[in-house]
């Protein structure tokens, strides 16, 4: 008996002489530490701010509360950056990068430049994930419901730049809705789209609800515009506002699963929304506590106030299981993608 005794108190004492300094390794991972986050774009952006609300949290919930410095590297919209973390990082957990979703949709596509496999790097989630789009005409043409804006051939159709996101959300519409021989006019600001469409040079836009709302109230409260469709992303996301919340989704008129997965592309490409991400190898370890720390981040009461504080919108996480989840089903195949790169292009909208 004695005996039994002494050996489950060598156990024990084995056991505790162990796992004390692993524990103790755990919670001061990062002491003294340095982290370089490689933020992809210039500084002073709204990307830039969305990241500058996170950091002092991250700080707080890393185990040790290292130091975080940030490093801009524009470039590729977002290429640079992710090429930099994914080729050239040391994958010891100390350097990570924040990049805009082209970092998906440049990779998914096959744009020139991209040096780095989405299926290896690490995601870590994003602080902006959820988005609405709405298509609207001009009151004065009369286009109150879509057999009448179907009806009407060359419709004008304002956005930024050729790719740009609102280019190709106008696109979007107007190829599933069955607009007769649209024409995308581009070259304006998000505002100065507004003021062509008042001043009868553009007919149409896309453009996000709580935009149209903080800028352009009238266009609703006036019926200065009629809003003809919705693209919510994720697609079971609601809006609230009573100006919106009867539109129909743009899905309900696809025709096929053709039409299904440019959609899909399309909301996954913007739900990924702006990700942090670690390099291929980092250590299983370094890869929990991130993902711990962005969890408590994301969760956290302040961190959601300096967000909206930072920002001017409310905070959408997207955990860092469902940012891969997401990456992982994109449709990828040969068809879709060129026709995915079709729309988003300059060139003629492609046949139903």
């Amino acid at each position: 008996m004695r005996a039994k005794l002494i050996l489950i108190s060598i156990t024990a004492f084995l056991a505790t002489a162990t796992t004390a300094p692993l524990l103790g390794q755990s919670t001061l991972y990062f002491q003294g530490k340095t982290i370089v986050l490689v933020q992809g774009r210039e500084p002073g952006g709204t990307g830039a701010l969305r990241v500058q609300a996170a950091l002092p949290f991250l700080r707080k919930y890393l185990p040790g509360e290292p130091i975080i410095v940030t490093q801009f590297m524009p470039g590729g919209g977002g290429r640079k950056a992710t090429n930099y973390v994914a080729r050239n990082a040391k994958p010891d957990g100390l350097t990570l990068g924040n990049v805009g979703s082209g970092l998906v949709a440049n990779a998914v596509l096959g744009s020139t430049g991209v040096e780095y496999d989405i299926d290896k790097l690490i995601y870590l989630g994003s602080s902006n994930s959820m988005a609405q789009y709405v298509f609207s005409s001009v009151a004065k043409l009369g286009l109150d419901n879509l057999e009448k804006l179907r009806a009407r051939p060359g419709i004008r159709v304002g956005a930024q730049t050729v790719g740009h996101d609102i280019y190709i959300n106008g696109r979007l519409f107007s190829w599933i809705l069955g607009l007769k021989e649209p024409r995308f006019v581009t070259g304006y600001s998000g505002p100065e789209i507004d003021l062509a469409m008042d001043r009868g040079e553009l007919d149409a836009r896309a453009n996000i609800p709580d935009t149209v709302l903080q800028r352009n109230a009238d266009f609703v409260d006036k019926k200065l515009q009629n809003f003809h469709a919705i693209i919510q992303i994720p697609k079971d996301d609601r809006h609230p506002h009573p100006a919106f919340n009867k539109l129909p989704e743009l899905e309900s008129f696809a025709k096929n699963d053709r039409e299904r997965k440019i959609l899909t592309m399309f909301r996954t490409f913007r739900l990924v929304g702006s990700p942090y991400i670690l390099p291929p190898g980092t250590p299983a370890e370094a890869i929990h506590h991130w993902r711990e720390a962005m969890r408590k981040t994301f969760r956290d009461p302040e961190f959601l106030k300096d967000f909206k504080k930072l920002s001017a919108d409310d905070a959408t996480p997207l955990l860092p299981e469902a940012q891969e989840k997401a990456i992982k089903d994109i449709p990828r195949d040969s068809d879709a993608i060129a026709l995915f790169k079709i729309i988003a292009g300059a060139d003629a909208l492609p046949p139903r």
